[in-house]
């Protein structure tokens, strides 16, 4: 089968589709545009290439074979599926729209990006489903171009640099306790802060070292890291029932009643956060819908 798709031209398909309707060469050339001489050319390869006459003389035009007839609905329907899958991409219509989105986040980027876009991505497009996995840094690129995911978040510093990125915001570190914390009553200085007993996220398990203490360690100086926690969803719960306090990206804990949010006494880098996604889905419509709710979410935030 492959040997004889690899002799066929398209064209001649067409040419053989337009015969078996019209049965007429005269009338085929029209319909195709194209010289009469052409499609007798055509009608020869065609006959060699299938052994078989095709279209044979009657006294009305020409009459198929039995072959000829045998082949006019599957060549028909192929053609018909051929231009449907080359054809351009219809609008995305969000309303009707059944697409299920993989996409691979940290718990902070699900909380500062998907949730302020959830309410509106379930508003417009209901019938959709949107999956959140846990983002694996190192197997990013291999996931995308599987198929595994369809976007992903990250910080612009560890981003792979074969997958398509848009920046979203750049987050900065802020300094964070309960709402009546007694060491938060106003700014601390440099050595109240050290000596604070403080909580850390590590997400890879156990670190008690991060940004904040390589900005300390510039200075001579080292902070009071009592507890390490693997994600930053346990953190508001921990911090509100304790003298705990810990520096946290501000969008986490803005618009939490029960934690106070100061300024650090000193300057700690903060990060850009990406979103990331594959050349596959770049031009995709629905794709390309997602990522603009997603910004425009952000945007009125």
């Amino acid at each position: 089968m492959h040997d004889s798709l690899r002799r066929l031209d398209l064209n001649l398909l067409v040419t053989l589709d337009a015969l078996l309707s019209e049965h007429n060469v005269t009338r085929a050339a029209q319909r195709l545009h194209l010289a009469q001489p052409t499609v007798s050319v055509q009608l020869a390869r065609l006959r060699e290439l299938l052994e078989d006459p095709l279209l044979l003389p009657g006294p009305r035009g020409m009459r198929p074979t039995a072959r000829a007839d045998a082949l006019r609905a599957p060549l028909r329907q192929a053609l018909e599926a051929l231009q449907l899958a080359i054809a351009a991409p219809q609008p995305f219509d969000p309303a009707a729209a059944r697409q299920t989105w993989r996409v691979a986040a940290t718990d902070y980027s699900a909380s500062s990006i998907l949730l302020p876009a959830l309410a509106r991505l379930r508003s417009a497009a209901p019938g959709t489903r949107l999956a959140v996995l846990d983002l694996q840094p190192s197997a990013l690129v291999r996931q995308a171009e599987l198929g595994e995911i369809d976007m992903a978040f990250h910080i612009a510093l560890q981003a792979p640099a074969e997958l398509r990125q848009r920046s979203l915001f750049v987050e900065r570190y802020v300094l964070v306790g309960r709402i009546d914390h007694p060491g938060l009553r106003r700014k601390p200085t440099l050595k109240q802060f050290c000596a604070l007993e403080q909580v850390i996220v590590s997400p890879d398990g156990g670190g008690f070292h991060g940004p904040t203490d390589a900005a300390l360690a510039a200075q001579g100086l080292a902070r009071n890291v009592v507890l390490s926690v693997p994600h930053f969803m346990l953190l508001a719960a921990l911090l509100a029932g304790s003298d705990l306090v810990a520096m946290l990206p501000q969008r986490l804990v803005v618009s939490d009643p029960r934690l106070k949010v100061v300024e650090a006494p000193l300057e700690v880098p903060g990060f850009e956060m990406l979103m990331l996604w594959p050349e596959r889905v770049h031009r995709d419509p629905g794709h390309r819908w997602l990522r603009q709710v997603i910004v425009d979410a952000l945007q009125q935030n």
